[in-house]
């Protein structure tokens, strides 16, 4: 048998394509693809309003993207993609590592619905000192960003209890703990300083340098065991010397401090993993299972293991080659969210990968931030193995417990008869108390979890008829739909008549996306259904030419993601119902007070922070502050607080 590859038909000839219009498309999509330069670079592919659909590299950009649009095998997703893609544009880069970042950066912006998204699963807590400040504070912070002047310490275990140790530190060294704002309007000593617990730098009875020092001793609790000791032993030198001067009452304060300081450092510390010295150390391996890929990061910090982090992706979702996906998850993940850097970053990549990564994250954060990338070698071989084991074990629990999105995204995909696995979800719900103050929520859920980004309120116009969750439900999405980016599937709070209410404005603006509802089992006798149909679950799906409702609990993994969004739409839409009846209850009796204009009314309203009955309990001088008004506004109110 021949090793040799048969020859490729020619793609102009026989470009894949279902109709004429399409292979049209892709001929004249590969005649443009023939004319770009063999160079490295990235490219975009485009949809037809101009979205971004995807971003990928390329060392040589002719070959890479002309693959796209060749007759030849490819994976269900590029097939679904190349179908979507109307054009594509490109940036020609220098060299292959600039794709690199660049395909990152374009990525971070863009967000392209066929790229592999990394969702951080979880973050942990970092102390932030910002030197910018002549006094700096200890700060507590879940997203640290790197700017100028700031020096984080972190991440901290879980259960570490760092919010309180930053507390006890700050008391213990007498750091400054109010706001910049506090800090430079003070023209005397705060209370702390009186109880000795801050040295009041606010008012200059405590140098820089001074001060310095004491902020120096702080953090050396979160370095190595040699300065934790110096600041052990500086505490403890307080301590005595408040015992001899008598002011036992201080050196009992300091005594308890350093013993809450000593039992988060052993805490912290006692952990042994393979000794790494006392550097900060990320490893990253990945598990490659049938249908997917998981990927798990340990997080070592002064030699022992404080926690772990894991992602996981469909296999059939990568485009490009498995470790060029991974490697740009990697990359996305220290600069999404500015994530501080290690010192040493361990991969299970190849020398040459592990080398791409170091000088792609050196384009990315800038030659002064120090760190090293190691690759595979028998020197990380135990740690790797056990990084990656526990991305085997993560996936294999997931799988077994049906607590993959990824298999309810799959189900909703089969359900509604789509092409692709939906990844954009949208849940709307009407919060509405006897016509009053109805209010709207959208949830958006990105491969079953929750984007924060895509939450929008809705106020909706109260009716005549009052309750009328279908004109409501029709104003919602004639307001949404004005705009684009509209999701794989939307779902509502309610059965047929809503579904169909929502259906019917899709299909007057020529819009093709599916829409299903959620509902109970004891709402769905009012909804058209059987009893019979409805007696073995209480969540069930209302999905359009489906005879009876999909019973949820048939498919844990679908029924997690939609609940959860329809408990997201309720509280959301609630919240903002809630808040607009509180204003117009206050309303109605401002409005009510006769001898006020419209600007006193509005200063009242917008300074309104108690309930009626709590005004009826202020003085004039009460009101007048609480209201921002003057004595002859807050007499009227006042008089009409107490009128029987």
């Amino acid at each position: 048998m021949s090793d040799k590859k048969p020859l490729p038909i020619l793609p102009k000839e026989t470009p894949s394509g279902k109709d004429s219009s399409g292979e049209k498309r892709l001929i004249k999509l590969l005649d443009k693809a023939n004319s770009l330069p063999n160079a490295s670079g990235c490219y975009f592919m485009k949809g037809k309003n101009g979205e971004i659909l995807y971003v990928g590299k390329a060392k040589k950009l002719k070959s890479r993207v002309k693959s796209y649009f060749a007759n030849g095998p490819k994976s269900p997703k590029t097939e679904i993609l190349v179908g979507h893609i109307r054009d594509f544009d490109f940036i020609l880069t220098q060299t292959e590592t600039e794709s690199f970042i660049l395909e990152n950066n374009l990525i971070k912006e863009h967000k392209p619905k066929y790229n592999i998204l990394l969702k951080d699963d979880k973050t942990y807590p970092y102390l932030l000192v910002n030197y910018a400040h002549d006094f700096p504070r200890l700060e507590y912070v879940r997203r640290p960003k790197r700017r100028k002047h700031h020096v984080f310490f972190g991440p901290f275990p879980v259960g570490s209890n760092i919010s309180r140790i930053l507390r006890v530190l700050t008391k213990a060294l007498k750091l400054r703990d109010c706001s910049n704002h506090e800090f430079n309007s003070r023209t005397t000593p705060c209370i702390l300083h009186q109880m000795k617990q801050c040295s009041a730098p606010c008012v200059g009875l405590i140098d820089e340098s001074e001060y310095d020092q004491d902020i120096q001793r702080a953090t050396q609790i979160f370095q190595n065991k040699k300065k934790r000791q110096e600041t052990m032993e500086y505490l403890t030198e307080q301590m005595m010397n408040a015992a001899q001067e008598e002011d036992f009452e201080q050196a009992a304060m300091l005594r308890d401090f350093i013993q809450e300081i000593d039992e988060f450092t052993q805490k912290s510390y006692d952990q042994n993993v393979e000794s790494l010295s006392e550097s900060n150390t990320d490893i990253i391996a990945y598990y490659l299972g049938e249908e997917e890929v998981d990927i798990s990061l340990y997080l070592v910090r002064q030699g022992n293991l404080i926690g772990h982090k894991n992602f996981h992706f469909l296999k059939a979702d990568f485009i490009d080659e498995v470790e060029n996906e991974i490697f740009i998850a990697v990359l996305q993940y220290y600069n999404q969210n500015n994530e501080v850097i290690p010192e040493r970053i361990i991969v299970d990549f190849s020398k040459e990968k592990a080398s791409e990564l170091e000088s792609s994250l050196l384009g990315v954060f800038g030659e002064g931030v120090k760190f090293k990338v190691y690759s595979r070698t028998k020197k990380y071989e135990s740690l790797l193995d056990s990084t990656r084991n526990h991305a085997k074990e993560s996936q294999s629990v997931r799988i077994k417990n049906q607590d993959s999105v990824y298999v309810g995204l799959n189900r909703l995909k089969d359900l509604l008869n789509l092409k692709a696995r939906p990844q954009t979800l949208e849940c709307y719900d009407i919060a509405i108390w006897q016509g009053k103050s109805p209010t709207a929520a959208q949830i958006t859920f990105y491969e079953g979890k929750p984007e924060k980004a895509g939450y929008r309120h809705y106020h909706l116009q109260e009716l005549p008829e009052g309750n009328n969750d279908f004109a409501m439900m029709r104003e919602v999405f004639e307001r949404r739909l004005k705009y684009e980016n509209f999701p794989d599937v939307f779902i509502v709070d309610g059965g047929v008549q809503q579904v169909n209410t929502v259906k019917k404005v899709l299909e007057e603006l020529d819009i093709e996306v599916p829409v299903i509802g959620i509902a109970k089992a004891r709402d769905l006798k009012t909804l058209g259904f059987r009893a019979d149909d409805i007696k073995q679950s209480d969540e069930r799906l209302v999905i359009p030419g489906r005879a009876n409702p999909f019973i949820l609990n048939k498919c844990l993994p679908l029924m997690r993601i939609v609940v959860h969004m329809r408990d997201e739409a309720h509280r959301f839409s609630r919240r903002l119902h809630h808040k607009a009846e509180k204003k117009r209850t206050i309303t109605s009796w401002v409005d009510n007070v006769k001898g006020l204009n419209d600007s006193v009314r509005k200063q009242v309203l917008s300074n309104m922070t108690l309930s009626f009955d709590e005004l009826k309990n202020l003085n004039l001088t009460g009101l007048q502050r609480i209201l921002g008004i003057n004595q002859k506004h807050a007499r009227i109110i006042y008089d009409y607080l107490h009128a029987e």
